[in-house]
C-alpha cells in the first residue's frame, strides 16, 4: 500500500505520502487563496522527499470537506486526474474525520468545527477520534451552543468562536498525514471509504441571477 492524500478543503493545502503504516513525508502550507497554485508543487515535494515516483503509488486519499467550493474542488480533481492517469483507487475522507483522528489530548466526546466563512462553521461530532455521532454540518456557533457546551472543540472553527466553543483543542487544520493515516487504518481493516465526492452543504456563492432579462436576435 502506498497512499497519497491531499486535502484543499480548509486554508491549509496539505498532502502525504503513506506506506500504510508511517507517513513518509508530508507538506501543509495555509494560505486559503492558493489552493490551486500550491498543490501540484506540493505533490512533487512530497515525492521526492521519499524518493518516490508517482507511479509507484497504489490509492489516492482525498479530503471531500465540508468546505468551500472553490478550494474543495482543487483537491477533489487533483485526486480524479492522479486516479485516472496511474489507474489507481481514489477514496474519500471526510475532513472533519481527518481533524477528528489528530485531536489532540482529547478521549471522550468532543467536536470538530472549521470556518465556513459567513460567520458560520462546518461541524460535527464524535464520539472518538475514531467515531462520528452526527453528520457533518454547517451553522451559525450561536445556534447550536446549547448542543455544544462543556465539549471540547478541535478545529479553527473553535478559535474563531470561543463564546461558544469555550474548551478549544489542536489541530486548527487537517492534515494530508492524518487522512491518510485514518485511510489506511480503515482499508486494512476492510472497511469502505465514501466516494470521492465534495460535501459542500450550501451553495457556491457565485449563481445565476434569478430575475435576469434574456436577449435574443430577431
Amino acid at each position: 500500500m502506498l497512499l497519497l492524500a491531499v486535502d484543499t478543503a480548509t486554508p491549509a493545502v496539505t498532502v502525504a505520502l503513506h506506506d500504510g503504516t508511517d507517513t513518509l513525508a508530508a507538506s501543509s502550507q495555509v494560505d486559503a487563496r492558493r489552493h490551486g497554485e500550491l498543490l501540484l508543487p506540493a505533490v512533487d515535494r512530497v515525492l521526492a522527499e521519499a524518493g518516490t515516483a508517482l507511479d509507484a503509488v497504489t490509492g489516492i486519499v482525498v479530503g471531500i470537506g465540508p468546505g468551500p467550493y472553490t478550494g474543495l474542488r482543487v483537491g477533489l480533481m487533483t485526486a480524479d486526474t492522479f486516479g485516472l492517469a496511474l489507474d489507481v483507487p481514489v477514496h474519500g475522507v471526510c475532513t472533519l474525520d481527518g481533524l477528528a483522528y489528530a485531536a489532540e489530548g482529547v478521549e471522550g466526546p468532543f467536536v470538530v468545527a472549521t470556518d465556513a466563512r459567513r460567520k458560520e462553521v462546518y461541524w460535527a461530532r464524535y464520539a472518538d477520534p475514531r467515531t462520528r455521532l452526527t453528520d457533518p454540518a454547517v451553522d451559525r456557533p450561536a445556534d447550536i451552543a446549547e448542543a455544544v457546551a462543556g465539549l471540547p472543540a478541535v478545529g479553527a472553527g473553535a478559535l474563531l468562536y470561543p463564546e461558544t466553543f469555550t474548551d478549544p483543542r489542536g489541530p486548527e487544520h487537517v492534515s494530508a498525514a492524518a487522512l491518510a493515516a485514518l485511510a489506511a487504518e480503515k482499508l486494512a481493516a476492510g472497511e469502505e471509504l465514501p466516494a470521492p465526492r465534495p460535501l459542500y452543504l450550501r451553495r457556491p456563492d457565485a449563481q445565476v441571477p434569478k430575475n435576469y432579462k434574456v436577449v435574443t436576435p430577431k
